[in-house]
């Protein structure tokens, strides 16, 4: 039987001395494995351990003011797996927030991990009363896109040929979760209605 993996969030894994010593290093060697083995995580060339140690800083900062969430997945204590989304900055945009990165060392692949994740990613939103959460994926990242497919995300628009790698060009796929209620969705259109 295959284990199921922990999902930690941002105040779970800082509350871990050994876990929390060890997971910069952890998410630097899995995301330079996977932009060196072509993954589309917004590197062309893997990027540097202050480039890592840098962005999980910022994303941390952003936890602690409620602009974000964090979660890291572990099989065995050994990180497997990292995503996160933050907060859209501009104002008019704040109840949203943009799944940025999520990815899964490449020994844990087809283990789960990248749907726990996800799915705890979408749960932080929900519980932080983001109204939409949106994600962008290159478009021959097939098993992703039907990942986030299975999870409720549907495409709202197409960028052909937008993300350039190298000599490459790939379309840049953008999708939305609406995690507004129904009953809210059909008031907000009875209030842009008008009465009567």
């Amino acid at each position: 039987m295959i284990a199921e993996p922990a999902v930690l969030d941002a105040m779970e894994l800082t509350a871990d001395p050994e876990l929390e010593a060890r997971f910069v290093d952890s998410a630097h060697r899995i995301l330079a494995d996977l932009v060196g083995g072509g993954a589309a995580l917004g590197w062309t060339d893997p990027p540097s351990w202050d480039e890592v140690a840098d962005l999980l800083g910022h994303v941390v900062s952003a936890v602690r003011a409620g602009d974000a969430a964090l979660r890291a997945a572990y099989l065995d204590r050994r990180l497997a797996g990292l995503g996160y989304w933050l907060r859209y900055a501009r104002p008019t945009h704040r109840p949203h927030a943009d799944l940025e990165k999520l990815a899964v060392a490449t020994a844990a692949h087809g283990r789960g991990v990248g749907r726990a994740l996800t799915a705890a990613l979408i749960a932080d939103a929900r519980e932080a009363g983001i109204e939409v959460l949106t994600l962008d994926a290159r478009g021959d990242n097939t098993a992703a896109l039907r990942l986030y497919r299975s999870l409720g995300f549907t495409e709202y628009g197409r960028l052909p040929g937008f993300v350039a790698v190298g000599e490459q060009r790939y379309d840049k796929v953008l999708c939305m979760l609406d995690l507004r209620g129904q009953g809210e969705l059909r008031q907000q259109r009875l209030e842009l209605l008008g009465p009567g």
